[in-house]
């Protein structure tokens, strides 16, 4: 699917769009306007009005690291205010609004003549205008709410033709308003659930300000989505489909098959990176339970060999994305010489933040990570991209699958990456590396399930750690490897916090992976969240 084809989900929706600047929170804007029905998309600000593909119902200006004052921050394209929609800048999107309105507002910096008016944390913001209060704050519960402040820029003159609807103590326009123009103002950040009433203050602008419908839910984009495949493939179109067993792949082969039936054809590389016995149950679970037409390539031996010597993790997903590109081809080559019809399109289960944290832009951030399946495809690749799931998050993946009918224990099984057990070795990937993280994923997995922890963690694994230790067994020394358990909780899969584990439960797996698998003598719990950390340590 090229670029024009993936992004006319904005036809069936009214749409919001998001400007990036690089803030922490800027997802969570997302989120946030899509908990309201609303459908939205999050693109860089770098973004210019002659390059959307959609006309937006209002956009929304993120906060940003950088100061409005910095060389070389970043500022969003001016024509944007000239689209004729509402415009909300949030913290350093406020700084936008004051730059781009102009005409008397000014903006202090923290390193600047007023220092002591930086707000970092709680405030209480004061509501103005009593019954006549704007639409904004429509629904709130008195003239006062506790709001979320970060930053250090802030506003030191009200722009021309605005007005102050909202204040703080050390901050006199933390909230602003241009009638006229419905163009407006916060230097809190209304998208964290530290601002108490923030995700009505989204909700208000996005309906009540944009008009917005809410139509946006599960069961209005599986319909859509559907016909937008149909639309996309033809009436004789045939696909082919990569699968993992995973919940996004899985939940895209599905939505293939109820779209195009039998011409859509499931392909499993086994690339000799996959959990303990993971083959045999995808086979179980996609052909014999979910009629899913799946085929299994074994392409061990080349993956592996290309693989070879390779430690650095962004040369690792790039050779694996190209190589799953190279076998899916050959794959459908033989598939084509079987069918009448030419396969011409392949679907990937890519998410949203696979998106988000893979496409960089010059400016106020970088690249992350590469994501085998956005980052690491073939130029030359001549199959044609179907992402029906691009524009979801983990969440919404799953309420889709429950909607499909794939069995809640698929639905809520853990993800594991593209790549495989590849990033989750680190350093050189080797058969007996494999075989070590294996071994110790399969039994830090079934304690997991037999203490009924399974389903109160969003996403655990092992990892095999590129360094020996000292120990000792059987009175004698070992120098061995490490393996490190991760287990974090989240919704969105763009943050996470790590798994309070009960220690009786972590002694055990700790006892059973040092007794059980040759190689190993030392567990360590990983203890980070993310960010910093990202989930995988790849």
């Amino acid at each position: 699917m090229d670029k024009k084809e993936q992004t006319k989900i904005t036809d069936a929706y009214d749409t919001i769009l998001i400007l990036d600047f690089g803030s922490q929170y800027s997802h969570l804007i997302t989120r946030r306007i899509r908990e309201c029905g609303v459908y939205c998309e999050l693109l860089p600000c770098t973004v210019k009005v002659k390059d959307l593909e959609f006309k937006p119902k209002g956009i929304i200006l993120s906060g940003s690291p950088y100061s409005n004052h910095e060389e070389g921050a970043p500022h969003v394209d001016k024509q944007m205010f000239e689209l004729g929609v509402p415009v909300l800048g949030i913290c350093y999107g406020l700084q936008e609004v004051a730059r781009v309105k102009g005409r008397g507002g000014e903006i202090a910096s923290e390193t600047g003549h007023l220092v002591q008016k930086r707000e970092y944390g709680s405030a209480t913001l004061n509501i103005l205008g009593g019954a006549q209060r704007h639409e904004l704050f429509d629904g709130f519960n008195g003239d006062q709410t506790r709001v979320w402040m970060s930053h250090g820029d802030h506003l030191d003159g009200l722009p021309q033709g605005f007005k102050v609807i909202g204040h703080t103590e050390t901050s006199e326009y933390a909230a602003i308003a241009h009638e006229m123009d419905k163009v407006f103002g916060l230097q809190f950040h209304p998208e964290v659930t530290h601002s108490e009433e923030g995700a009505k203050i989204l909700r208000n602008f996005a309906i009540n300000v944009c008009e917005c419908q809410s139509n946006w839910s599960m069961e209005t984009f599986v319909d859509k989505e559907i016909q937008r495949i149909r639309g996309v493939v033809g009436e004789t179109g045939r696909v082919i489909g990569a699968v993992s067993g995973g919940v996004d792949s899985t939940v895209a082969a599905v939505l293939m098959k109820r779209a195009i039936g039998d011409r859509f054809h499931a392909v499993l590389v086994d690339h000799g990176l996959m959990r303990l016995n993971e083959s045999k149950n995808v086979k179980k679970v996609l052909d014999e339970q979910l009629g899913i037409n799946l085929t299994i390539v074994d392409a061990s031996e080349s993956f592996l060999g290309k693989l070879k010597g390779v430690t650095d993790p962004e040369r690792k997903r790039k050779i694996i994305g190209n190589t799953f590109i190279e076998v899916f081809e050959e794959q459908a080559k033989l598939i084509d010489a079987e069918q009448s019809e030419k396969i011409e399109y392949l679907v990937q289960g890519t998410l949203y933040p696979d998106v988000i944290e893979s496409i960089s832009f010059k400016g106020p951030s970088a690249t992350i990570k590469s994501h085998h399946n956005v980052g690491g495809l073939l130029d030359t690749m001549k199959l044609k991209l179907i992402e029906p799931l691009r524009e979801l998050f983990k969440d919404e993946v799953r309420k889709m699958g429950l909607l499909l009918g794939i069995p809640a224990d698929l639905i809520w099984r853990h993800p594991f990456p593209g790549p495989g057990l590849a990033i989750r070795i680190l350093g050189e990937v080797t058969p007996a590396q494999i075989s070590i993280v294996q071994q110790a994923d399969h039994i830090y997995m079934s304690e997991l399930k037999a203490n009924n922890l399974y389903n109160q963690i969003s996403q655990a694994y092992a990892a095999l750690l590129p360094i020996r230790s000292v120990g000792v067994m059987g009175d004698k020394r070992t120098y061995e490897q490490v393996i490190a358990l991760r287990a974090v909780e989240s919704t969105d899969f763009m943050t996470a916090d790590w798994f309070d584990m009960p220690v009786k439960v972590m002694k055990r797996i700790s006892s059973r992976i040092i007794n059980e698998v040759h190689g190993v003598n030392r567990v360590v719990y990983d203890v980070s969240s993310k960010p910093p950390a990202t989930i995988e340590w790849e």
